[in-house]
């Protein structure tokens, strides 16, 4: 076994040091939320909503970059404690999602303490620092979308 490629994989593997540091900022965003009774996944679910208005549990999947079992997972507590509705489309293989009146008025609450964590998160790194970061991630994702043939 090569202990010197190890060592390098340890301290340079773009996956594991991504991971750990969302486990990190995914911990600050969650201790801030508890008292929202949410979890900061659970945010982006109801911030997607929001922006879309109503949509299926596919078009919400990719809107997340999700697959679709993981949506509907994660969209299980939310429906269980009133924040999301669902109701028959047209087709009936398709659930419609919508964010009800509680689910609105926890998603107002939740976005201060939101707010609050992205200004810490924001300070912290500063400004640029910041801004490069989000380009570097949009880069880093674009990298490992697949590429669709035509």
């Amino acid at each position: 076994m090569d202990l010197e490629l190890c060592a390098s994989v340890a301290r340079t593997c773009t996956a594991h040091n991504l991971r750990k540091a969302t486990r990190a900022v995914s911990g600050l965003f969650d201790e801030a939320m508890r008292p929202t009774g949410l979890r900061i996944s659970q945010l982006g679910v109801l911030v997607a909503l929001a922006l879309a208005e109503e949509a299926t549990v596919s078009r919400l999947a990719a809107l997340l970059d999700l697959d679709r079992t993981t949506m509907t997972r994660n969209l299980a507590p939310l429906e269980r404690q009133g924040l999301v509705a669902s109701g028959a489309g047209d087709d009936a293989r398709n659930r419609h999602l919508r964010l009800t009146e509680k689910g609105s008025e926890k998603l107002a609450r939740a976005l201060t303490v939101w707010g609050r964590v992205q200004q810490r998160v924001v300070a912290g790194l500063g400004e640029a620092r910041w801004k490069g970061l989000l380009r570097d991630l949009e880069a880093a994702a674009s990298i490992a979308r697949p590429v669709t043939r035509t």
